[in-house]
């Protein structure tokens, strides 16, 4: 922690001593610069090249770079996040949690037209259940 903390500082402080020295200005004024710059003769298209940098797709046609990278996003946004995203939402029950609920309301509306309770208190049997002894339990306190 105190490396980055000594690293800001300096880059801080270098960052101060090149503010420091950019604005101070000591050349003379040139009165013709101005007309010399009108009268250049760079076009447009020279100056947009100039300083253009690849996306990736293509190194020496700049619209050819461009088209390639509004279709690549084109498709990545629109297709798989929206055309993805509705399939995920509007997919089928893939947990089936919908059959068990709809299995349950079934099993419910069954039990309640044959007159048995709705959960049936031998759902285990009572054979196969094991409960510890009394001197098992001691004295815990049993809470129902």
């Amino acid at each position: 922690m105190a490396g980055l903390v000594n690293a800001r500082r300096l880059f801080i402080s270098k960052l101060r001593l090149q503010l420091q020295r950019r604005l101070v200005s000591t050349s003379k004024k040139n009165d013709t610069v101005v007309a010399e710059v009108a009268n250049s003769t760079t076009t447009k298209a020279e100056s947009e090249t100039k300083n253009w940098v690849s996306y990736g797709f293509d190194y020496y046609n700049k619209s050819e770079d461009r088209n390639m990278l509004h279709s690549h996003f084109f498709v990545t946004v629109t297709l798989c996040f929206v055309v993805g995203g509705f399939f995920y939402t509007y997919a089928p029950d893939l947990n089936l949690r919908d059959w068990a609920i709809r299995e349950a309301f079934l099993e419910l509306k069954r039990r309640e037209a044959a007159g048995l309770p709705l959960v049936d208190p031998n759902l285990i049997p009572p054979e196969k259940i094991t409960l510890p002894t009394d001197e098992e339990l001691g004295d815990t306190e049993i809470i129902i």
